[in-house]
């Protein structure tokens, strides 16, 4: 079990407290001596942060690295006695200010403020293991390592080498404090990744080392801590609850955070969590504690502090040293930013809580100035935006939706389609685009008045990662499995996850069935044994977000081509000033459905009917269809509208909706044939083909009615049908109308009988019948009159 000793600066500086700063407290109350004790209690304050994203420079209600390592340095003159711990994706995913340096400027600001510990994040794994361990943990040296440094320990309990089932990180971290004195305390933290890091991460980035069970892990660590002499144990999960809602947390004790909640055992005394970039306060009974008299406190703090330095999490225990007891907890959620103005509209304005730390400042200042530089340079000019999907948000305004189609994932799916067209790249025919993959909306310079500037930092937003370009084999089989992967495993964080596709793929699916109904290249259909080129990124291509088939592509080769890289090619040569890159759009996957019953085969004159859905984008600015024009193999069958709502927190794609109902025309030849739909707006195209069958045997029907004659109010008459084809009794069913009323009968041997209600008016009546026809005989009619008279 590790022990390390504080790596916080020395000299720290001792600041004083500005009216911002809601944490002063008694120390009388805190670190106190009872009038029985032997020897003086212990405060220890654990401040933390989770999500932080390479978030260093202050942009809002993101306070940046120098505002955050600020408060720390308030909390530290207040309570000497403090832990700056995190629960995982410090760097990765970053804004571009560090993603250009490769995180480093995060990496150095942590190290200022002194971070001391923190649970391994699924994006420390963006890059890979090696990286993690050889890059950013290994110390920095100019020449051989100049992006890494990390000073701080990352920590996973639950993450071993699959050779060696050794641990890959340090699981726990310990730090002494009043070390050799008598009131000397131990605190121990123990760290765990989510279990979905296989699919959150390129697979074979850590192909070396396997994710175990979270709450096994961490109960046999702290179990060890304890039997050590740790008197305080803080677990670091990178797993967070779905909502802020803390009656809700511990509802489901097989969900992914209410196992950790209701599973981790008492020798855990708080839960520091992160993930689901989620702020949250929350404490829960222990049952282990309650019946203990010797145990003071009873719940356990379960927290995070959000995302990008919005706030810090503090927990302050006071400790016991004669006796290893935990007299207290205290936690509270700490803002580092307040809204000054217009709060609560998109224009607030935010400042400070705290003053900037004055060693982190200028890394900060170093880093912004040296990324306008790099990222000032103009790549080209777009049309109009690029938008991710969104969908509406309980209690108003939208969010990010990766289960619904972009105009953004479909651009850069064709930006690699096209970066790896030419025979030495693999000859690329189609591309696909994991949504996790944008981090941000293209929209340019001036996002109210295009065509705009793009320039390399907002492409850069856009694409973080640095994944390289991948080009593979695949069969149609394998297209259509890819496909269908889009739902996600059941138990996956994202239920559903659309793909963005290259131009000229497109394809159709049922909803309900989960399944791909047909796929099309450049109009023509996908063939399911004949082989296709197919590039993905890297983190898609060995099976990233349970897209397991890529990784069964043959003849592969990574191009070397790095993503980003693609999207300044293609921007030079598509996005000119003289002719900017447009916005495609156009729907590339549509959901069509027919209902229940419906037939597999149609008679000329009968209704093709189905709905359609996901026709419609839904980022702010994306143009929609009205409505579709149909057309039976290119000759005009009319238009149907379109619903453009968007449902509300849905996760899936099925925006945009239609019904289509279209009489078949008498003269349709047997065989296959084709309904395509038309958006005019947007250019999608629908593709349904359906089969009609050979004509039906001719009916004929006859009919009687008895009496001819009735009295009103009094007399029923009934109408006697036959209908023969062929010579020969017909089978199905006919209807009988007259006087607005109708009704219907099952032909027996060709036969059927409907007794009419009585008639309220007098008058000559016509009585229409109709045979409905089935599989094998046409349908047909006839009418036969009644004389309704008064007695």
């Amino acid at each position: 079990m590790p022990s390390s000793s504080s790596r916080v600066r020395q000299g720290m500086r001792a600041l004083a407290t500005v009216s911002g700063l809601a944490l002063v407290a008694s120390s009388a109350a805190l670190v106190s001596s009872t009038a029985d004790a032997a020897t003086p209690n212990v405060y220890v304050n654990v401040v933390a942060t989770n999500d932080f994203h390479g978030r260093i420079k202050s942009n809002g209600v993101e306070a940046g690295a120098a505002v955050l390592a600020g408060a720390v340095d308030q909390m530290r003159a207040t309570w000497p006695n403090t832990v700056f711990a995190a629960a995982g994706d410090l760097i990765g995913a970053s804004t571009f200010e560090s993603f250009i340096n490769q995180d480093k400027p995060t990496i150095d600001a942590l190290n200022a403020a002194g971070l001391e510990v923190s649970a391994a994040g699924n994006h420390e794994f963006d890059k890979g293991y090696d990286d993690l361990v050889n890059r950013v943990l290994a110390p920095y040296d100019a020449t051989t390592n100049p992006y890494g440094g990390a000073e701080w320990e990352y920590i996973a309990a639950n993450v071993m080498m699959k050779d060696t089932e050794d641990p890959a990180l340090d699981p726990t971290f310990v730090k002494v404090f009043n070390q050799g004195a008598v009131n000397e305390v131990k605190v121990g933290f123990v760290g765990a990744v989510t279990e979905h890091l296989p699919e959150l991460v390129t697979p074979s980035g850590i192909e070396e080392i396997e994710v175990t069970g979270i709450v096994e892990a961490v109960n046999t660590e702290a179990d060890a801590l304890r039997a050590d002499g740790v008197d305080a144990v803080v677990m670091l999960v990178h797993e967070g609850a779905p909502s802020t809602d803390c009656d809700a947390m511990d509802d489901d004790p097989t969900s992914d955070f209410g196992s950790i909640v209701t599973g981790v055992n008492a020798n855990v005394d708080a839960i520091v969590s992160g993930h689901t970039h989620l702020a949250y306060n929350c404490k829960f009974p222990v049952a282990a504690w309650q019946g203990d008299a010797g145990h003071p406190v009873k719940e356990r703090p379960v927290v995070s502090a959000g995302q990008y330095g919005y706030n810090l999490n503090r927990l302050g225990f006071t400790i016991s040293p004669d006796d290893n007891k935990i007299l207290n907890i205290s936690q509270s959620l700490v803002p580092l930013t307040e809204c000054v103005s217009a709060c609560g509209s998109s224009s607030a304005v935010f400042a400070p809580l705290y003053p900037a730390d004055q060693e982190v400042q200028p890394i900060v200042d170093d880093a912004v100035a040296d990324a306008a530089v790099k990222g000032a340079v103009k790549l080209g000019e777009i049309a109009d935006g690029f938008s991710r999907a969104y969908r509406g948000k309980a209690g108003g305004g939208t969010e990010e939706n990766r289960g619904g189609e972009s105009t953004l994932g479909n651009l850069v799916a064709e930006v690699q389609r096209w970066a790896t067209e030419s025979e030495t790249a693999g000859g690329a025919q189609i591309a696909f685009m994991n949504p996790g993959g944008l981090r941000k909306d293209m929209v340019g310079s001036t996002p109210d008045s295009y065509p705009s500037d793009l320039t390399y930092k907002q492409a850069a937003d856009v694409q973080p990662f640095a994944n390289t370009l991948v080009n593979m084999q695949l069969t149609g089989a394998q297209i259509k499995k890819v496909l269908e992967q889009q739902w996600q495993p059941e138990g996956s964080s994202r239920p559903f996850l659309r793909l963005g596709t290259s131009a000229g793929f497109r394809y159709t699916y049922d909803p309900a069935t989960k399944t791909v109904t047909g796929m099309w290249l450049n109009g023509e259909e996908i063939v399911a044994t004949q082989s296709y080129s197919v590039t993905v990124n890297s983190f898609l291509s060995t099976g990233g977000d349970n897209f397991f088939e890529f990784a069964n592509g043959t003849g592969r080769r990574d191009t070397g081509k790095v993503d980003l890289e693609a999207m300044v090619d293609y921007l030079a040569e598509f996005g000119t000033e003289a002719n900017p890159l447009p916005v495609d759009f156009a729907q590339h996957a549509v959901g069509v459905a027919f209902p229940a019953g419906a037939p597999a085969t149609y008679a000329p004159g009968s209704t093709l009917a189905f709905e359609v859905s996901s026709l419609a984008m839904t980022g702010a600015g994306d143009a929609k269809d009205s409505q579709l024009t149909l057309a039976i193999d290119g000759t005009d069958a009319g238009v149907t509208p379109v619903d453009n709502t968007v449902p509300e927190a849905t996760p899936y794609d099925e925006s945009g909706t239609a019904s289509v109902s279209v009489e078949l025309p008498e003269g349709l030849a047997p065989g296959e044939h084709t309904m395509t739909l038309t958006g005019e707006t947007t250019g999608t195209v629908v593709t349904v083909p359906f089969v009609v069958r050979a004509a039906s045997a001719a009916s004929k029907t006859t009919a009687t009615v008895s009496p001819d004659k009735v009295v009103v109010d009094k007399t029923k008459a009934t109408v006697k049908v036959t209908v023969k084809a062929g010579g020969q009794p017909a089978a199905g069913k006919v209807t009988v109308s007259v006087a607005g009323k109708t009704y219907r009968a099952t032909l027996e041997n060709g036969k059927a009988s409907v007794t009419l209600k009585r008639f309220s008016s007098t008058g000559k009546k016509t009585v229409k019948v109709k045979y409905l026809g089935n599989a094998d005989t046409e349908p047909s009619s006839t009418s036969v009159t009644i004389k309704v008279v008064k007695k």
